[in-house]
């Protein structure tokens, strides 16, 4: 499964850096992030059935880590 996701990204990546025709890339680091980290938000917290403790300890982060990036993400 980590690999489907490796690939994914890797080619997302790819055609990002084909689709700049000639523009220099700008914070790709954070642009990624984002991407993967409200879906990977949303299943998670389907998945826990709301529940953010359950949530963050399927994600290894602590609740309060969670909430923010909830927040973040405008989920909450």
């Amino acid at each position: 499964m980590s690999s489907e996701i490796h690939d994914c990204v890797r080619r997302s990546l790819n055609r990002y850096f084909r689709d700049l025709d000639g523009q220099s890339p700008h914070a790709v680091y954070s642009m990624v992030l984002k991407c993967v980290e409200r879906p990977m938000l949303e299943v998670v917290m389907k998945q826990a059935e709301g529940n953010q403790t359950l949530a963050a300890d399927m994600l290894g982060i602590s609740r309060g880590t969670l909430r923010r990036l909830l927040v973040e993400h405008e989920l909450l």
